[in-house]
């Protein structure tokens, strides 16, 4: 039995000097320690804005940072042969790897064409704002730094439905593209911009077989080639759902591998995470992104928030066998377009939460295990230095994980402030079990049961907010307590050697 746990290997400013790859090699045993059972990788193939590129600009999928396209051989984060050595290696450890795929759109392609296009209001995709008239857009994709290596498929104007820039008259804009199935976007999940099927660059037209079947082989090329165990899906909100279950039966079939999938439907709307997990009839795990609103909230309001409702509309709370939960993402760190940062005091209380209790799929962030320092502009185009603090409690958090946080769980959720659980542990696991005491203000108290079997042990916290120590009674209760504004993990005083 074993706790499983993801990390996001990367965020949107990580430095783009080729070394991820390498330095996630280097990484593989000391992530196992701490329990990762998975990584989250970033989008390894070449994209448009070439070695600065954070990926999701995508060019070319076959281009694991092997040819020389877009002014670069290398990727931002490394070479092809270091991308498969870094998967072998952490192969070895029992950690599986999550490649991020991004099949929304392609970007930088090779040559123009001349389409007939109709413009589109931007905040009502179905609303047609121009008669049809004639564009120039880069929707010729031949790929000559490749040469055709691995595949012949050449992209053009039939493979997408609309673009957002028109050569002809150097225009910005969102364009539908008359192709073989008219003026029309996708059906989509959600009514958010009319329909918002369009993202940017040169939108995948699903509905054209040819692309579906391409995007078939390309996939299987991939897992046979990097050997990965599963996927990340950038941006489905905006690609029919129908693909992703016709794409994931076949590559389930084809290679005899789970591919463990989540999805990246970004929204605050629970209705529309179960109406997605509805259409793919649970082939997908998706991100929780409503209990992290939830979390960005709590940390904003601080003791006026009532922490009883954390987990209230979340999908976790509702469907927690396919809800991968998180903090933050490389989405929502400072200076992004959906930027809701978790504040920092909050964050060991919102680990706490999702990595020691039974249910969802916990997923954490690079930078707050290994900190992140960057510059960038604002929305008032003015620079601003960003420092992500190292969440110091986070490692201890997931030894705790790894080695203690099993068995029944038991919820005191009855005070607005300050809230509690215990898990009673399992009798196969040395030393398991755990009491957790959290509050959005003072110090606080619970009264709560851990079980019998550990009447007379002597408990202590191993974040070390908290200096007594407790001796369970003989009915499996302890009262732990917690500090202002912190969360507590009490643990068998004999178990703190496993995870210091």
């Amino acid at each position: 039995m074993k706790n499983g746990c993801m990390l996001q290997y990367f965020h949107w400013y990580y430095p783009a000097d080729g070394n991820l790859w390498k330095q996630l090699k280097n990484d593989s045993k000391k992530l196992s320690d701490l329990g990762i059972t998975s990584v989250w990788l970033p989008p390894a193939f070449k994209a448009n804005s070439g070695g600065y590129s954070v990926g999701y600009d995508i060019y070319d999928l076959y281009d694991l940072g092997e040819f020389d396209q877009k002014n670069t051989i290398r990727t931002k984060y490394g070479r092809k042969q270091e991308y498969i050595e870094a998967i072998e290696e952490l192969h070895k450890f029992d950690i599986e790897v999550y490649a991020d795929i991004v099949l929304n759109h392609k970007a930088g392609g090779d040559e123009l064409e001349l389409l007939k296009a109709i413009k589109v209001n931007p905040e009502n995709r179905n609303e047609f704002i121009s008669e049809p008239y004639d564009i120039e857009a880069f929707t010729k994709f031949t790929f000559p730094g490749r040469k055709k290596k691995y595949s012949d498929f050449e992209w053009n104007h039939t493979c997408f439905s609309g673009v957002d820039y028109d050569h002809k008259t150097k225009q910005t804009a969102i364009f539908t593209l008359l192709n073989d199935y008219g003026y029309a976007w996708d059906e989509v999940i959600g009514s958010e911009k009319g329909n918002y099927d369009y993202l940017m660059h040169n939108n995948i037209e699903f509905q054209n077989p040819a692309v579906r079947e391409e995007l078939k082989k390309w996939a299987l090329w991939y897992i046979k080639e990097t050997n990965i165990d599963g996927f990340r899906l950038d941006a489905i909100k905006h690609i029919t759902p129908h693909f992703f279950n016709e794409w994931l039966d076949i590559l389930r079939k084809e290679t005899g591998k789970q591919l463990f999938t989540v999805g990246e439907y970004w929204t605050g709307e629970l209705a529309l995470l179960e109406e997605y997990i509805s259409a793919t009839e649970g082939r997908v795990h998706l991100f929780d992104s409503t209990l992290h609103y939830n979390f960005y909230t709590a940390s904003k309001e601080g003791k006026d928030y009532h922490l009883p409702n954390i987990f209230d509309n979340t999908l976790v709370k509702v469907n927690s066998g396919l809800a991968v939960t998180l903090t933050d993402n490389h989405d929502t760190q400072p200076l992004q377009e959906l930027e809701s940062p978790i504040e920092p005091w909050f964050k060991p209380i919102s680990y706490a939460l999702i990595l020691l209790r039974e249910a969802g799929y916990p997923c954490v962030f690079y930078p707050d295990l290994y900190s992140a320092k960057y510059t960038d502009k604002g929305q008032d185009d003015k620079d601003y230095e960003i420092n992500l603090p190292k969440i110091e409690e986070l490692e201890i958090l997931l030894k705790i994980r790894k080695n203690l946080a099993y068995g029944t769980q038991r919820d005191y959720f009855d005070h607005g402030n300050c809230i509690g659980f215990t898990r009673e542990g399992l009798k196969e696991i040395e030393n398991s079990g755990l009491a957790v005491v959290l509050t959005n203000g003072e110090a606080g108290n619970k009264s709560m049961e851990i079980g019998k079997q550990h009447s007379g042990q002597i408990f202590i916290d191993a974040l070390q907010k908290c200096q007594d120590e407790i001796i369970i009674n003989k009915d499996g209760w302890g009262d732990f307590s917690c500090s202002d504004g912190s969360v507590s993990v009490w643990i068998k005083k004999l178990a703190y050697k496993q995870v210091k």
